[in-house]
């Protein structure tokens, strides 16, 4: 009687076993489905990097949580950004102030650490890699000069004259050409990457802030802040072609930063005055949608996705996340430190095609 007792109890355990185990491999399929359709969210596709101009550090915020990672200790009042190609580095400009930093800060990507600091000129605002990462074009605010970075053995290999305060700079995406805003001489020089000459000057609004070039290089969109509205440049010609009017009523809207979405379609500008973006459709050169956004928003950047925006708010010190889809502000990031500038989005290498925030659901 005993022995089939035994018998028994132990038939009992291994059918709760097996059963037990049946039910964690369904769970583990139905998890794996779910996953599969994009009802569960991926890991981090992106990191974006903001420099903080008045905490001299730049802070590393992971997409998939919308929340910041890392902060990365640099020189005096960064205030832009630009990441290579292969995703490896960021240089940030080192604009000193009154402290006279004038360098630019290479950071490892990976490390998420200052590997070295390069000497510029006066001021550095903006900054660009070249397509094939080779080289980064620095924009001296007070040298009215542009300086050329090669990559590989991070110094200056050369210098070009610009316009009066050069604050933004863009490369196109062939690398032929860097466009440069020129802050007081309202204007916006062309020069030719090959020679590292200036090959064209361009009359634009007042107060030339940003520029940000179309994925197939037709065209350059440059914020007026000053004027209020944004120049669209022909590039084949380096000629203005329209004028896009940025409102706020009847007070100023002040553009300053500006994306472009991968696609073309749409061009992103953060307007500093009126703490809103506007979005302008390319195809007609209209603002179509208005997003009230942090306070002085001062740098943009959009996903490469296309999915999101994300915006630095200087008086703010917070980062707003934008749905494209939408045009509606989805997250705000805090934890930014003090005045949030520039913005710059590195994807995780092979995944450029995988959204960065989260997995879209099948409809």
């Amino acid at each position: 009687m005993c022995n089939n007792r035994a018998w028994f109890l132990n038939s009992r355990i291994r059918y709760r076993h097996n059963t037990l185990s049946q039910c964690w491999l369904l769970r583990c399929v139905v998890l794996l489905l779910f996953a599969a359709v994009g009802c569960i969210p991926a890991a981090a596709q992106c990191y974006v990097y903001v420099p903080t101009h008045k905490s001299n550090s730049v802070a590393v915020i992971d997409t998939s949580v919308d929340q910041v990672i890392a902060v990365i200790p640099v020189q005096v009042q960064p205030l832009a950004v630009a990441i290579t190609p292969n995703g490896a580095f960021a240089y940030v400009t080192n604009s000193g102030w009154m402290f006279g930093s004038n360098s630019v800060s290479v950071i490892d990507t990976a490390s998420k650490t200052v590997v070295t600091t390069i000497p510029v000129g006066a001021f550095p605002v903006g900054v660009a890699i070249t397509p094939n990462g080779a080289f980064a074009y620095v924009a001296n605010f007070n040298s009215n000069s542009v300086s050329v970075i090669d990559t590989t053995t991070n110094t200056v290999v050369a210098g070009v004259a610009v316009g009066s305060g050069p604050w933004g700079i863009a490369i196109t995406p062939g690398g032929a050409y860097a466009y440069v805003t020129n802050l007081n001489s309202n204007n916006v020089w062309v020069i030719n990457t090959a020679t590292n000459t200036v090959v064209a000057t361009v009359p634009v609004g007042n107060g030339p802030v940003a520029v940000a070039i179309t994925p197939n290089g037709a065209f350059a969109y440059v914020t007026n802040e000053s004027s209020n509205n944004v120049s669209v440049i022909n590039i084949a010609t380096h000629s203005v072609v329209t004028t896009v009017p940025v409102s706020n009523g009847a007070y100023n809207s002040g553009p300053y930063a500006v994306a472009i979405t991968p696609n073309g379609a749409f061009a992103y500008t953060a307007n500093a005055a009126a703490s809103t973006v506007s979005v302008i459709d390319t195809s007609t050169n209209t603002v179509t949608a208005t997003i009230p956004v942090g306070i002085t928003p001062h740098g943009l950047a959009i996903t490469p996705d296309g999915i999101n925006a994300y915006v630095g708010n200087e008086y703010s010190s917070t980062v707003s996340v934008i749905d494209t889809r939408t045009n509606t502000v989805v997250n705000t990031v805090n934890g930014v430190a003090v005045a949030p500038e520039g913005v710059a989005i590195k994807p995780q290498q092979g995944l450029a095609a995988n959204p960065c925030r989260y997995r879209t659901p099948v409809q």
